[in-house]
């Protein structure tokens, strides 16, 4: 379910330029980055479950203990199929700088130009950049970088979420108990995606978006 609040300017402009971005040819130059984060609680057995046999699936007990919590931060190439994912400890702005750092010093280090997607979140931003690296440093690790904002209460926009979706059906929908597990369990799940190149496609553009959201919009907007 959307949940539009209001359809203003800045909504249209945003939406439309996302929209712009992701009907663009593949392009090892300027690949479009999907990013978003998860976070998630640690889960262990209060009682060792009973294995499952011939005749009966695994019994679990319904106790269970709390370990704490942890963060994932998801990065998607969609049309090429490559996801990064990084578990930290926490999700502050220097956890995200460091993690748009390796992906533009490793795995994106030869593109021209690196389109990065993104929602509002407060950590997402330049400033941020400034505060962790100070600003000549941040200013050279972005000198390659152009960011892309989903409106505000929008961020279905962002392909990031539909990853997302898959790690947590896939592999993240059970119990698990510690950050050494959880990090197995995602490098497997990223191993397996990478190797098959399984892609994203995203199909809605900004004809449907005039079709679903044109009888809201006011002539202002027109855009």
């Amino acid at each position: 379910m959307w949940c539009i609040g209001e359809l203003t300017e800045e909504y249209c402009s945003r939406m439309y330029a996302l929209l712009e971005l992701y009907a663009r040819p593949m392009s090892c130059a300027e690949p479009v980055i999907c990013i978003d984060e998860k976070s998630l609680q640690l889960i262990g057995h209060s009682r060792a479950p009973l294995p499952m046999n011939s005749r009966n699936p695994e019994k679990v007990d319904y106790e269970y203990v709390r370990n704490g919590t942890t963060n994932l931060f998801v990065a998607v190439e969609p049309k090429a199929g490559r996801r990064t994912v990084s578990v930290t400890e926490r999700r502050g702005k220097a956890d995200f700088v460091a993690f748009v750092g390796d992906l533009l010093t490793r795995t994106y280090a030869k593109a021209r130009c690196v389109h990065l997607v993104l929602d509002n979140l407060n950590i997402h931003f330049r400033k941020c950049f400034d505060d962790v690296l100070g600003k000549r440093a941040a200013t050279k690790l972005l000198r390659r970088v152009q960011f892309h904002y989903t409106p505000k209460h929008a961020s279905w926009l962002n392909m990031a979420e539909i990853e997302i979706g898959i790690l947590s059906r896939q592999s993240l929908d059970r119990r698990i108990e510690s950050r050494h597990r959880l990090q197995c369990e995602v490098d497997a799940w990223q191993q397996a995606r990478n190797a098959s190149q399984r892609t994203i496609e995203w199909t809605f553009t900004r004809q449907d978006a005039d079709m679903k959201l044109g009888q809201h919009f006011v002539s202002k907007l027109a855009c």
